[in-house]
């Protein structure tokens, strides 16, 4: 049997369009739980905010932030997930990444575009799923507006264990991001981890946060209310998940489906 895990969330607010200063931030906040966790997750765009500036914004693979984040994960001895806006040749993602403490990088570019805020005329949209072998568990990367999209997060035969949503969910829809998620979790038989930021973005959009990990079952497991810079952690048990998947085996009966 698997060993438990333990996973953090990080939420906070996000300086607009400054990436120097949210590295910093973040690096601070990350220290206080070095060595103490196996997953950190950030929020969303945790470099810049939700913004649409891309061309100023962007960073490449090997700039600063994949830079900074191998290099927390190798010093703080966990592995980081979050996403920020990239750069390939003259296209840009959205893109979540999941660094290890040994320097492994997974990577998965939002599918769902938000159209609302013109984000489907800044980026590009990715579209390929992506699967994270960690400690023995397999852990989904999806992105804020993925959450509305069930078909793109299905877990036929229970290919991950871990569904992670990091975000920047407006205060306006909390009741969607806090339903969604128990959904999520509750139809894919998996754990869900949904990080959301707090605060204002310089488009004059507020942030409530409401971070939260949820159980199978969909039990809300830990809720990081709306406390700014606040690190919950919650420690998940795959003896729980393993005796819910075979006592209830409803993924046995998920159908069968391909994406065009």
């Amino acid at each position: 049997m698997l060993e438990d895990l333990s996973i953090s969330m990080v939420q906070s607010h996000i300086v607009w369009e400054d990436k120097e200063n949210n590295l910093k931030h973040y690096e601070k906040l990350l220290r206080r739980v070095s060595g103490k966790t196996d997953i950190v997750v950030l929020p969303e765009t945790f470099t810049t905010g939700f913004s649409m500036h891309v061309e100023q914004l962007a960073d490449t693979m090997d700039g600063i932030t994949i830079r900074a984040i191998k290099e927390w994960a190798k010093n703080y001895n966990f592995a980081i997930a979050g996403s920020f806006i990239a750069q390939e040749e003259d296209k840009f993602f959205n893109r979540s990444f999941f660094v290890t403490p040994d320097g492994q990088i997974y990577l998965y570019d939002k599918r769902h575009l938000f159209r609302m805020a013109g984000e489907d005329q800044c980026f590009s949209a990715g579209d390929k799923l992506a699967i994270v072998p960690y400690k023995g568990w397999n852990i989904c990367l999806q992105v804020c507006y993925d959450l509305r999209f069930p078909v793109w997060s299905r877990n036929v035969k229970n290919k991950y264990d871990i569904l992670i949503y990091v975000a920047n969910w407006p205060v306006a829809r909390k009741k969607v991001w806090k339903t969604l998620l128990q959904a999520r979790a509750i139809e894919n038989m998996a754990y869900v981890c949904g990080v959301n930021r707090v605060g204002e973005d310089g488009k004059g959009v507020v942030y409530q946060g409401n971070s939260m990990v949820i159980s199978p079952k969909g039990d809300i497991l830990a809720d990081a209310g709306i406390r700014e810079n606040i690190i919950r952690t919650c420690r998940l048990k795959y003896s729980d998940l393993e005796k819910l998947r075979t006592k209830f085996p409803v993924w046995m009966d998920v159908d069968v489906f391909e994406l065009k």
